[in-house]
């Protein structure tokens, strides 16, 4: 994304640096096997949106203070433990670019290292403060109860209003504490705290939509994963949510349905086909401006911050979310 200011950009930077330098020394151990598996997606990279967050966030109080840094690490381990765990539930052989931590070693492996980096952020988590293990128990709670959501699936609900839960639930949470602990770490006013872990939550699903429909919409890797893959392995998102449920009675329309309902698009033919159809569907357009009303509702929840460089920041933060789907 471009920052709206250079001053702040610089800041965020330099926090990023020292809480990528942190999660390095964090998860280092004696036991070489364990080094190894937990340095597999550290090194790995990513988005590091949730420090992302965090640092941003900071910006409303004392961004320069320690625990700052100590709280985008807890954070992004946090995030990362997840990711074992996901990997194994879905027996995914990639992860960011290389094989997962299950494939490459065993399930059991990953599992373990998952449970260790989540120790680890514990750890961590215990010197910020009674608050922060609340907050951080809090929210692995939320997206455990929303990994079980998805797991047994909507259970003769509606599967767009479970699915937007499970998101919220799953993806969200972490992402809202992230901004929370921005704002709390950094000493920032309370009402201000509670601004960001709402804005927090609405980004987080805008966040988690639009990379679900990148997965969809791009032509190249932009998405971290082979596009289509989704589709591929039988995922379902919103936009084969919308499209499944609707009523449209158009050619296009009802051969994307029938698609859809097949499953696991495995066979090449039909996987293209289907992917060509939902690039131009009016359910993509749907989920696409889904996304832009969850952006413009995190938009609205941080109206009480005061107007100023991180405020612009954090809007533009939506801005980039609503941009990158299209």
């Amino acid at each position: 994304m471009d920052f709206v200011d250079p001053a702040i950009e610089a800041s965020v930077s330099a926090i990023l640096e020292e809480v990528e330098a942190s999660l390095r020394d964090s998860v280092d151990t004696a036991d070489p096997l364990v080094r190894e598996a937990s340095m597999h997606l550290v090194s790995a990279g990513g988005k590091r949106f949730r420090p992302l967050l965090v640092a941003v966030g900071a910006h409303l109080g004392d961004p320069t203070r320690e625990r700052v840094t100590q709280a985008a690490v807890v954070m992004e381990m946090t995030h990362l433990a997840t990711l074992y765990h996901d990997d194994v539930m879905d027996e995914a052989s990639v992860r960011r670019g290389a094989p997962s931590a299950n494939s490459r070693w065993t399930n059991s492996v990953a599992i373990l290292v998952g449970d260790y980096l989540f120790a680890r952020a514990a750890d961590i988590s215990a010197d910020l403060g009674t608050e922060a293990v609340r907050l951080q128990a809090r929210t692995f709670s939320q997206l455990v109860q929303g990994q079980l959501a998805e797991t047994v699936g909507s259970r003769d609900g509606d599967p767009i209003a479970h699915h937007l839960k499970v998101i919220e639930d799953k993806t969200a949470s972490l992402i809202s504490t992230s901004a929370r602990f921005g704002g709390l770490f950094s000493g920032a006013p309370t009402e201000q705290v509670e601004a960001l872990a709402g804005y927090g939550t609405s980004m987080g699903i805008a966040f988690q939509l639009s990379d679900d429909l990148l997965d969809i919409a791009s032509e190249s890797v932009q998405s971290g994963k082979t596009p289509g893959t989704d589709l591929r392995e039988g995922v379902p998102t919103l936009p084969v949510f919308y499209a499944l449920t609707s009523d449209d009675a158009d050619a296009s329309s009802v051969r994307l349905r029938e698609l859809l309902s097949m499953g696991p698009l495995v066979d090449d033919a039909l996987h293209a086909e289907a992917l060509g159809l939902l690039r131009e569907s009016p359910a993509m357009k749907r989920a696409r401006e889904t996304v832009r009303t969850y952006a413009d509702e995190a938009r609205a929840r941080i109206t009480v911050l005061p107007e100023g460089p991180t405020r612009r920041t954090l809007e533009g933060l939506c801005d980039f979310i609503s941009d990158r789907t299209s």
